[in-house]
């Protein structure tokens, strides 16, 4: 299988309308992921975030807080 880099490589020097295409492609297929790789990367994306507090470079925000946010924002 090829590395990702000289896939990226390879699609850069498609012209405009093909590397559209691509991405429009790309994106289509991460909707058609099964039950077990969106879980599998939502599991990835929990365990980041955590790391992330752990180590300071995140803050926790209280559910008044975010309710507060999102109040603001659908208003």
């Amino acid at each position: 299988m090829p590395d990702v880099t000289e896939v990226l490589k390879d699609a850069l020097t498609l012209d405009v309308q093909d590397r559209a295409d691509l991405a429009q492609r790309l994106l289509a297929s991460l909707e058609e992921l099964s039950e077990e790789e969106t879980e599998k990367l939502w599991a990835e994306e929990a365990q980041r975030r955590l790391e992330s507090y752990r180590a300071g470079r995140a803050q926790a925000v209280s559910s008044e807080e975010l309710a507060a946010k999102a109040q603001k924002l659908f208003r």
